[in-house]
């Protein structure tokens, strides 16, 4: 098992499994190979592997982010504190049973780009990127006169909201794709762990 759909991750380049479970705040940490760890994260908890290509990620189900109440100023305010701790880090999320899709750039401690889709778009931040532009995604948000359209409208509008295919073409143009990494990706062992406030 790996990281797949429905879940979120981070994907930071360089540093360590141990600095970004720091800058996650994991607490009661066990060491976890690969297959167990992120098996695990789908259930409960966070789990930071060990670098893969270049990229050290970090993903979770349930707790990723953690005591985000919304898709808009905390989760901005998330990513801004952990940019602030790694410098450079990427954020995505999909989900389709509820049709719940993100993805973010950090860029030396600043929020460059993000977008989220979960029935509107919340959050919206940045010019699309040239993978965004090519796969029609990322491009729409809330526009003007929308309390007036009628159904032909609304249907184009939802024809350009992203899916979860389109959220891992984003993740594997900006550096790594989860679903391209192989089965046994590295030899060492992750971290899982609990996020400060769950216990």
């Amino acid at each position: 098992m790996g990281i797949g759909y429905k879940t979120s991750w981070l994907a930071v380049p360089g540093g360590d499994n141990g600095e970004v479970a720091d800058a996650l705040g994991l607490h009661t940490r066990v060491t976890m190979d690969w297959e167990t760890g992120t098996e695990t994260a789908y259930r409960r908890g966070v789990f930071v592997a060990s670098p893969v290509a270049g990229w050290t990620l970090a993903h979770s189900r349930v707790h990723l982010p953690a005591g985000v109440a919304d898709n808009g100023p905390s989760l901005l305010a998330w990513l801004r504190s952990l940019g602030s701790r790694l410098g450079d880090v990427q954020f995505f999320h999909t989900d389709r049973i509820g049709e719940s899709h993100a993805w973010a750039r950090v860029e030396a401690g600043r929020v460059v780009r993000a977008y989220c889709y979960d029935g509107d778009v919340s959050l919206r931040i940045g010019e699309p990127t040239e993978v965004e532009h090519r796969l029609g995604v990322g491009v729409r948000g809330t526009e003007e006169g929308m309390a007036s359209w009628d159904d032909a409208a609304w249907d184009d509008w939802y024809a350009d909201m992203p899916t979860e295919r389109h959220v891992m073409a984003i993740a594997g143009e900006w550096g790594i794709c989860p679903l391209a990494i192989p089965e046994t990706p590295s030899p060492g062992d992750g971290i899982h762990g609990l996020p400060p406030g769950v216990q």
